[in-house]
């Protein structure tokens, strides 16, 4: 079994490292571990929702372990009110371990990896093992908008990259951070689950969005303050359909996204499950990766934009560093438009969105789908897989579980 410290709810918005866990799962039994819980867990998201963040944080009731799909179980280990205050972080560490260890027990299956997507000290949980710090944003930078002191994210990661086995990361700008610290990293991109967009555009219209009578811009994600809310602003004075899915956190200025949503051209869902997705993607034209370019951002590397592009939409995004190495390849070069300034993004917005009607948009839904479909989940999946040593187990999928790249 890999017991997977993912840092991410299992339920909410699935991201990196439940898409990650779920693919994994192919090779072996995954453990996928949610950040701990406490008594005053449901407050502080309370507190958030009267914010007007729609956090959809899931209520922990019943077991607190239980099997989430064939080969894959989910825990929420239950701590001490204060987690993450400081010194209060180190016994929350240490419960967590100790929970996930009587889950292990519980279940019967002996542990060969464990990975660790956060910088607390869980890599130890269980010596001997292969163990890979994956590393899926540069949490010093964001070290406000996560509410956590730098300091202790710096000394975290430093920590976890030192005991790993190996370390993960999914941007080169990641790769390039570690190296300065004097650490090897394996860059292993975000991915996207092609074949959840097969036959997209047969899917059902969802009930909760009118039928545009124009091509809309769309924005599929966690609505925060990484977002440039100025550009999206900016589709909407232009007079373009604007669809919105995803939660909205309290970084997200409240007043101002509200405007934005009273629009009669705008129209935000809230939070959807992932696997209705698909059906919200058949209502979008264009894809919006319309993300600040900071330092924070500049280490990520956005799930949507993958994600338009196995629906077949195009994309436009703000220049980022994943961006730029998506269009490294020349296909993705011709299928991604990356800009710079607001009036640049503005612009290939609108002309992306003229284009939709145009002779060869059939041919170009096929080529961003099969592009897309090169950087499937289950080749980034296998790729970390190999750097455990795990590929090849008990519930290796064959032909399935075979990179196409």
């Amino acid at each position: 079994m890999i017991v997977y410290f993912s840092g991410r709810e299992f339920d909410g918005v699935a991201g990196t490292h439940r898409l990650m866990a779920e693919h994994l799962s192919a090779w072996h039994p995954v453990l996928y571990v949610d950040p701990p819980w406490s008594a005053l867990t449901p407050l502080w998201y309370r507190l958030a929702e009267l914010r007007g963040a729609a956090m959809n944080r899931t209520k922990v009731r019943g077991p607190v372990l239980r099997q989430e799909k064939p080969g894959l179980w989910r825990l929420v280990p239950r701590v001490l009110p204060g987690a993450q205050r400081p010194g209060m972080h180190h016994v929350t560490a240490w419960l967590t371990r100790v929970k996930v260890r009587r889950a292990v027990a519980k279940l019967g299956q002996p542990v060969t990896a464990v990975v660790a997507a956060v910088p607390d000290n869980l890599l130890t949980t269980f010596p001997g093992v292969p163990t890979l710090y994956y590393v899926t944003d540069d949490l010093a930078a964001g070290a406000e908008l996560l509410g956590l002191p730098r300091e202790r994210l710096l000394a975290g990661e430093r920590r976890q990259a030192e005991s790993a086995t190996t370390i993960a990361v999914v941007s080169p700008v990641l790769g390039e951070r570690f190296a300065a610290m004097g650490f090897d990293a394996t860059v292993v991109p975000n991915g996207c689950s092609a074949s959840a967009y097969e036959g997209v555009d047969d899917l059902p219209w969802p009930d909760d969005i009118p039928r545009f009578d124009r091509p809309v811009a769309g924005f599929v994600g966690h609505i925060n303050g990484r977002l440039d809310l100025g550009l999206l602003e900016d589709i909407a004075d232009a007079g373009h359909p604007l669809l919105l899915v995803g939660p909205r956190h309290f970084s997200c200025p409240a007043e101002r996204f509200a405007a934005l949503t009273a629009r009669p051209n705008v129209v935000w869902t809230g939070m959807r499950p992932h696997t209705e997705l698909p059906r919200y993607m058949r209502a979008i034209t264009v894809g919006l990766t319309p993300y600040v370019v900071d330092d924070f951002n500049r280490a990520s590397f956005p799930l949507k934009t993958l994600e338009y592009l196995a629906a077949g939409r195009s994309v436009v995004s703000t220049s980022l560093p994943a961006t730029d190495w998506l269009r490294e390849d020349a296909e993705g070069a011709a299928l991604i438009r990356a800009e710079s300034s607001r009036d640049a993004f503005v612009k290939a917005v609108h002309e992306e969105l003229a284009a939709s009607a145009g002779p060869d948009r059939a041919d170009l839904a096929v080529r961003r789908r099969a592009y897309a479909a090169r950087h499937d989940w289950m080749h980034r999946a296998r790729e970390v897989a190999g750097l455990l040593n795990q590929v090849g187990g008990p519930h290796d999928s064959g032909d399935q579980a075979r990179p196409g790249r």
